[in-house]
């Protein structure tokens, strides 16, 4: 065999064994995100004083949790006094574009919660949920009933 022939078989090899590549996604799991184990930093706030910390954990099958622009609000808290939910910017969790398995734990401060009635004392919960940068709504989590007081 010539130098040639050599040369086109080592160049044959290299191609096939290049472009017969493929390359694996490094998720797997469920691509919409989950989350768990709500727990809350006290049950009992003074209104206009106390912040209200709110933290649980979330799992991402494919890592798209979180918005680069802050105009996107992902997280969404709903004070069951109001009909009305809260949103608020969760920043990316893992970088732009990367598929990967993500879980950890986010932590939001509701601060100033105050009364709504005219009373000295009042109850509330907090409905919870995460959305991810493809649009999946994650489960809802209810807190524990909170007191609130002047």
């Amino acid at each position: 065999m010539n130098i040639f022939m050599k040369l086109v078989i080592i160049v044959l090899l290299t191609s096939i064994c290049c472009f017969s590549c493929k390359f694996e996604d490094k998720y797997s799991g469920n691509v919409n995100p989950s989350i768990s184990n709500l727990t809350m930093n006290k049950v009992n706030y003074k209104q206009f004083t106390d912040t209200v910390v709110i933290s649980f954990n979330y799992n991402d099958g494919d890592g798209d949790l979180g918005f680069e622009s802050a105009d996107s609000l992902s997280v969404e808290i709903k004070d069951v006094r109001f009909a009305k939910p809260d949103y608020y910017h969760l920043q990316p969790l893992s970088p732009i574009g990367e598929k990967i398995s993500i879980s950890g734990t986010i932590k939001v401060s509701l601060k100033n919660i105050f009364l709504i009635g005219s009373g000295s004392l009042e109850s509330t919960q907090f409905q919870i949920r995460v959305k991810d940068r493809a649009q999946h709504w994650s489960n809802t989590l209810i807190s524990k009933s909170i007191t609130i007081n002047k």
